[in-house]
């Protein structure tokens, strides 16, 4: 599936071609034939002795875009003007703008938007904070906090190389929940460095989205800034491990399993594995066995860092030792955030009647869907070109909005699994089937009830600063 034309390498085509009979299909079958997929033709009416015409083209690869690019060309009767990648152009520029909120027409306004008449606003939150609260843009601002170290499918790019990402970030947070978010993307050696930075930034936001931050560090860092008094949240770590649980709630609906009974392998313990163990164990889940770069993990296992050994002391409780292979054996769930290809045909025949298989390392997954087949009762990843794609954007803006919207100081674990539990019933019994376990991620209503019961479960845990 990863070598099928997609839109990430599609092209636009400005060409000319010559008004007469066969031009346009000889360029669609010379595009066709190097494999290239036309994705669209501005609409035309051909008048005259030539058409100028845009051609957005899909490709599978840079050199896939070349080669479309060489060949039209080459063709007679058609001159290509020029060409841009689709994904480049979206990028150029950036993603994310600053809007006014009010109108700064005349003098009047002027007087009330900065001086004088702002002086009485400042001078209100110097005597009371909370108020910055409701009268700055904390009210519905977050930073999108990274230093590049862990980016998804890319790793150690730096803060620059990250931007496209986080800025991307800050535009799904604006589209799915109405929540400003903006980049900050910070030069740093060490996780003291990010802490810091975070702490002095802290008073111009209402919330701080730790992104891409390699562990162990990206665990030291989300614990140093537990005490800001605004919500801190690895989404890494805890988005994962919140759409994961509904994904896994939904799919235990399907097979009838009960979560209690369940016996869980997780393969990888880093920072997204040991968020998932920790919301799974607090769902009620059974038995959790998880499996590092050097095997099975127990306690009593040398080399294992404190947030390791946290995983290794409530987890596993049969010490089970071994590979991921042996891990595998009487296993009901398989989720892997790992590496590409390691779980086997045979690691699945190994597993439980009915067994439930999220491989979700991106780009590419533990296990091809292909090779699973029919073997698993639901199989889901983390890509969108196959069917239950168990997505991060299901979960932090909603996360976010009803955060904010509750005022809350932190977010609890009680938030977490209300998230995870209204992302499962966004999916009602009618269109729950093994290849439609997760809401769509277009679904905007999704992101809104995700806010209201984080919101309500603020409240309850007792984190909401403005009751």
């Amino acid at each position: 599936m990863s070598n099928s034309p997609a839109t990430q390498y599609s092209l636009t085509l400005d060409v000319t071609l010559g008004n007469v009979p066969g031009v346009l299909g000889r360029l669609a079958t010379a595009i066709g034939e190097v494999g290239g997929n036309i994705f669209a033709i501005d609409g035309f009416v051909a008048k005259g002795r030539e058409l100028e015409r845009d051609i957005v083209v899909n490709c599978s690869s840079v050199e896939h875009q070349q080669e479309v690019v060489s060949v039209v060309e080459a063709l007679e009767g058609v001159t290509l003007e020029g060409w841009y990648d689709r994904t480049f152009r979206m990028h150029e520029g950036g993603k994310i703008e600053t809007l006014p909120l009010c109108s700064v027409a005349d003098q009047d306004d002027l007087s009330m938007a900065y001086t004088p008449g702002v002086a009485r606003v400042c001078n209100a939150i110097a005597a009371d904070p909370n108020v910055a609260d409701t009268h700055t843009i904390r009210k519905n601002t977050v930073a999108i906090v990274s230093d590049g170290s862990a980016v998804l499918g890319l790793g150690d790019i730096g803060p620059k190389g990250a931007m496209p990402v986080m800025e991307g970030k800050a535009l799904l947070f604006k589209a799915f929940a109405g929540v400003d978010a903006f980049p900050i993307c910070i030069d740093v050696e060490t996780p003291e460095e990010i802490i810091e930075t975070v702490i002095r930034l802290a008073p111009t936001f209402g919330g701080i989205n730790l992104e891409d931050i390699a562990a162990p560090g990206a665990f030291q860092v989300e614990e140093a800034l537990q005490d800001l008094d605004i919500p801190v949240f690895h989404d890494d770590q805890h988005g994962t491990a919140v759409v994961t649980l509904a994904a896994v709630e939904n799919a235990l609906r399907i097979t009838g399993k009960q979560m209690e009974n369940v016996t869980f392998v997780i393969s990888g313990v880093g920072a997204a594995g040991v968020a998932i163990g920790k919301i799974l164990l607090n769902a009620g889940a059974g038995k959790i066995i998880g499996v590092d770069s050097k095997g099975c993990v127990f306690n009593g296992r040398e080399g294992l860092n404190k947030w390791k050994q946290w995983f290794a002391e409530n987890t596993n409780p049969e010490r089970v030792d071994g590979s991921l292979s042996a891990a595998m054996h009487g296993a009901d769930v398989f989720i892997g955030v790992s590496a590409p290809d390691i779980l086997t045909v045979d690691d699945l025949e190994a597993m439980n009647d009915d067994p439930i298989v999220f491989a979700m390392a991106n780009p590419d997954p533990e296990i091809k869907p292909e090779l699973v087949g029919e073997r698993a009762a639901v199989m889901g990843t983390g890509r969108s070109d196959y069917p239950n794609q168990i997505n991060n954007v299901l979960a932090f803006p909603g996360i976010f909005r009803g955060a904010l919207d509750a005022y809350a100081s932190d977010i609890t674990e009680g938030m977490k699994l209300a998230a995870a539990k209204a992302i499962a019933e966004s999916v009602s019994d009618d269109e729950l089937t093994p290849t439609n376990i997760m809401p769509s991620v277009f679904d905007r209503s999704v992101s809104q009830r995700v806010a209201a019961a984080v919101a309500e479960a603020a409240v309850a845990d007792g984190v909401s600063r403005h009751r």
